[in-house]
């Protein structure tokens, strides 16, 4: 049995990555989503272990510093930690399973320090239709908001460092290449 595929899918708040992840995992057999850990709050209709664990700043350090390294990539956004779990990952892809991380920019800058992903970005058509975006979710207070555009921005120049670009203008066509691409490295794996 080979080993799975590790997808990093990066992308800026409100890009629609949740949605079209979603839909992938529905279609396409023999994938799993890592779920990180955060300090930040559940929003409504989170659950805790299936969306994030959600954990206090006591918590996720303790988790960070444990040996060996307790998480694959870890960072500090929007005020708030992610990390996502380097056993939990590492025991996915020894089964086989290709294992999917929705990280940021500065988490796939460390996996691609400590093992060889796939690396995807998804984008917005426009900052204005992201800011549309966010206003629609309703979940967002206006500092708040700002502070996402201006990451986005930010987070968009790092788009040329991944292996793959897809712009969600159209969720149907933002999934079936989200879902080309795996089939795709599934093959190239094959024949490695």
């Amino acid at each position: 049995m080979s080993e799975g595929i590790l997808l990093v899918l990066s992308a800026p708040s409100g890009c629609g990555k949740t949605t079209i992840v979603r839909q992938v995992m529905a279609e396409l057999p023999g994938l799993a989503f890592s779920v990180s850990h955060t300090t930040r709050q559940p929003r409504p209709g989170e659950g805790n272990g299936r969306d994030y664990h959600f954990v206090n700043q006591e918590q996720f350090k303790a988790l960070r510093d444990q040996e060996p390294s307790g998480f694959l990539e870890w960072a500090e956004v929007h005020g708030n930690l992610y990390g996502t779990s380097r056993q939990e990952v590492e025991k996915r892809l020894a089964t086989g399973t290709d294992v999917i991380l929705d990280i940021d920019v500065q988490g796939a800058e460390q996996v691609r320090h400590n093992a060889q992903p796939v690396t995807v970005f998804i984008a917005p058509p426009s900052l204005a239709e992201l800011e549309q975006r966010l206003r629609g979710r309703g979940t967002e207070s206006p500092e708040s908001l700002r502070i996402r555009l201006a990451n986005a921005e930010k987070e968009m120049q790092a788009a040329p460092t991944y292996t793959y670009l897809i712009i969600n203008d159209q969720l149907e066509q933002a999934v079936l290449a989200l879902k080309s691409i795996i089939i795709a490295e599934r093959c190239r794996q094959r024949r490695l």
